[in-house]
């Protein structure tokens, strides 16, 4: 398995070089199979398997972040960008922009600030955002993300600290341990992440950031899903907004898992929010989300307000 994700990580290099260097006849599946010596249906099922999304999609996605800092920092024509950069048109250019950062190319130009990817959350993300201004450990990135509305179901516990006190506490509630709540979500939503989370509240404990909050295990459902939730999980909406995301790349759980979250822990501490334009948002009802995986990412997921 780590030699594919080793592979994705060539393949992202070869699509960059392609799309940098106007190749845009070069980069085909054929092309990006015969570098890593293997089929074309390998790539795709292996490259989708591991990033949730497919070769296509994510050469469309790249192409516009690659382009950010001609766009921010350059006087180019945006028409010459969008050419330069693979699109036919500027119009194609503008729906991509906007489809992936909210506002176009032209806004973003005339008010350079941070963008925020609109996502879901996928492996790759850290690849299509901008990297926020960020004073910190260079194995640590920092981007904004807009979430898209959407249902939380999970269950929750007022008292633990950490996931492993947490899984601890659980196991002492009959039928609300791990165990049987992770099974309850995977036949909810078999194709789901489960993921840690943290929900502002106002009757949970006080963390050591300083806010009250409730830790849970759960996974998001899209806005519209109705299916009924069993006992014990509980179903909440959660509104679109804005996050600021703190990531690692993979790391060695067994002899790094405590220098990462420590890496990430200090970064959080010391990112100025002020200078990226936002503060954290700690409203009753926001979810902290936190997605730990040592062969992708190790990544803390905090809701903020942007000004």
């Amino acid at each position: 398995m780590q030699n594919w994700h080793d592979n994705v990580l060539r393949l992202i290099a070869e699509i960059d070089r392609c799309i940098h260097a106007r190749e845009g006849e070069t980069l085909t599946l054929a092309h990006l199979a015969r570098l890593l010596d293997c089929s074309q249906s390998q790539v795709s099922h292996q490259f989708h398997a591991l990033t949730g999304t497919s070769l296509r999609d994510f050469v469309q996605a790249r192409r516009p972040a690659l382009a950010l800092p001609a766009v921010r920092d350059g006087e180019q024509r945006l028409l010459d960008i969008a050419l330069d950069y693979g699109f036919s048109s500027q119009e194609a250019f503008t729906r991509a922009f906007r489809a992936a950062y909210g506002i176009t190319p032209g806004e973003y130009r005339r008010s350079p600030r941070p963008l925020s990817l609109r996502t879901v959350i996928r492996p790759l993300d850290c690849y299509l955002a901008e990297q926020a201004p960020a004073d910190t450990e260079n194995d640590i990135q920092t981007y904004f993300i807009t979430l898209p509305a959407h249902k939380f179901a999970h269950i929750r516990n007022y008292e633990s600290i950490g996931y492993w006190d947490f899984m601890q506490k659980q196991s002492r509630i009959p039928g609300a341990d791990l165990e049987t709540v992770s099974a309850l979500l995977r036949q909810l939503a078999p194709e789901a992440e489960q993921q840690m989370a943290f929900v502002n509240e106002p009757s949970g404990r006080i963390c050591s950031w300083g806010i009250p909050l409730a830790e849970c295990w759960g996974v998001r459902l899209p806005r519209d899903c109705t299916d009924a939730v069993p006992a014990p999980l509980q179903l909440m909406e959660v509104p679109e907004g804005d996050y600021l995301v703190f990531e690692h790349g993979p790391f060695d759980l067994q002899t790094e898992n405590s220098l990462v979250e420590a890496k990430i822990e200090r970064a959080m501490r010391d990112f100025d929010y002020e200078a990226a334009g936002c503060c954290l948002d700690t409203a009753p009802g926001r979810v902290f989300y936190f997605v730990h995986d040592c062969v992708r990412f190790w990544k803390y997921i905090r809701p903020v307000v942007r000004f």
